[in-house]
């Protein structure tokens, strides 16, 4: 249920600052609120187990050890520390070659909660922090959570006919310089992007560093994608760039990687100052991270290069993006194919939804890609995720002419939910 202002008990001003008192997106597109056989490719969890090499070892962890029942150390479990060093050192070449020390990462009850403890670490009142759209809708109530103020700066999407490429969203520069204040005092950048695909180029990476430390701010790097980057395409961390290590928190997902949404395991990677003052706040949230399931991830990184998980994960991926954009080439509908991430965008700008077609309160003032995603949901019986929720007001109609489809689904799914799709080309 929303929130009121006018409860017995009156909510904080941050509730609705942070927009909490309006149902958000996936509410509205919940389980509940759709037809019980449509099929759900509107929020991005998979619809397989982790891997069985995985959950098999972790049974025999909890039954050996007690302690994997318990309490962790608030910064986490020593053997997930070790892991997540051992596995994503090599990946931070800025070190010289050392391995990650244990006070330069922190788990975090998902990736969701490292952030916020990162913002609440390090924002005071009134401070801003800049996001650059479409962003992941969490950021907005985390920020406003710490009485801080987001800033948008948008994406700006290709034009013409045709598919198009993730790298074809691209960000002036001059209008992200432009956004800095003297209360800037953070940037979220998110590479793999959610929900656009685009994979941030070194160039373009390079030239966002060098206004992060004209402005002196902290760079909060969200990667939870970073096992996901298609067709050959290379992941640059924004922390490996010169001058960057010491300003930037990167932001890691065990759920993302091993296919566990439902574990909440997160984790920090960055200098031990930011990171120990993540560690002060993230132990007053939630005090530890969940211990089996620091566990589980710490078994997925220690076995996950000997078996080639990643690869094989990588083609399997590459394989249902490719299932669910065949039916929209199918339908005639462009999209953005992703270089990361496991989200399809395609441009819904060609249908007509009939226009007496009735729609909740919910959608009703919000952009046209809600009246859009209601109609197929209900009518098609496929659930998307209207990409306008990712906006701020003014730019809201850069997204309504898109909807966003995940394909972190087996292929027999995509495919009858593609079936379903091919009916759109009725209202073209």
């Amino acid at each position: 249920m929303a929130t009121t202002q006018n409860a017995k008990i009156p909510q904080a001003k941050r509730m609705f600052d942070g927009a909490t008192h309006k149902l958000d997106v996936w509410t509205i597109f919940t389980p509940a609120n759709v037809p019980p056989d449509a099929i759900n490719l509107g929020q991005g969890f998979m619809n397989w187990s982790p891997p069985d090499w995985i959950t098999k070892a972790h049974h025999d962890v909890l039954d050996e050890n007690v302690m994997a029942h318990h309490y962790s150390h608030p910064r986490g479990r020593p053997r997930l520390l070790n892991a997540i060093s051992k596995f994503y050192s090599p990946q931070f070449t800025n070190l010289g070659g050392r391995e990650l020390k244990h006070e330069e990462i922190l788990v975090s009850a998902g990736a969701n909660g490292g952030m916020f403890a990162a913002l609440t670490a390090h924002c005071e009142p009134g401070e801003e922090v800049i996001c650059i759209e479409p962003y992941f809708d969490q950021y907005y109530a985390s920020i406003h959570f710490q009485g801080a103020k987001p800033v948008f700066v948008p994406l700006h999407p290709p034009t013409g006919e045709g598919v198009k490429d993730g790298s074809e969203w691209t960000l002036n520069i001059d209008e992200f310089r432009a956004a800095f204040t003297p209360k800037t005092k953070a940037v979220i950048i998110n590479t793999p992007h959610n929900p656009v695909g685009k994979v941030f180029t070194q160039k373009e990476l390079e030239d966002i560093a060098q206004v992060c430390i004209e402005k002196n701010v902290l760079v909060i790097a969200d990667e939870v994608y970073d096992c996901m980057v298609y067709d050959g395409k290379k992941h640059v961390r924004i922390a490996t760039l010169p001058g960057m290590w010491e300003r930037t928190l990167t932001v890691g997902s065990g759920g993302k990687s091993f296919a566990c949404t439902g574990w909440r395991i997160g984790w920090l990677i960055g200098p031990a100052q930011l990171t120990s003052a993540c560690l002060a706040a993230h132990s007053r949230i939630v005090f530890s991270t969940n211990s089996p399931m620091q566990e589980a991830v710490a078994i997925g990184l220690e076995q996950a290069k000997e078996r080639h998980f990643f690869e094989d994960q990588l083609k399997a991926y590459e394989e249902r993006r490719d299932i669910l954009t065949s039916y929209f080439d199918q339908v005639g509908l462009p999209y953005t194919m992703p270089e990361g991430s496991y989200f399809l965008l395609v441009d819904i700008s060609k249908v007509k939804v009939p226009e007496d077609y009735p729609i909740p309160e919910t959608c009703q003032g919000r952009g046209k890609d809600f009246k859009f995603c209601w109609w197929i949901a209900q009518e098609l019986k496929v659930v998307g995720i209207p990409p306008s929720e990712f906006y701020c007001d003014e730019h809201v109609e850069i997204g309504e002419r898109f909807a966003r489809f995940a394909f972190c689904k087996d292929p027999e799914l995509l495919h009858a939910a593609g079936k379903r799709l091919l009916r759109l080309k009725e209202f073209i």
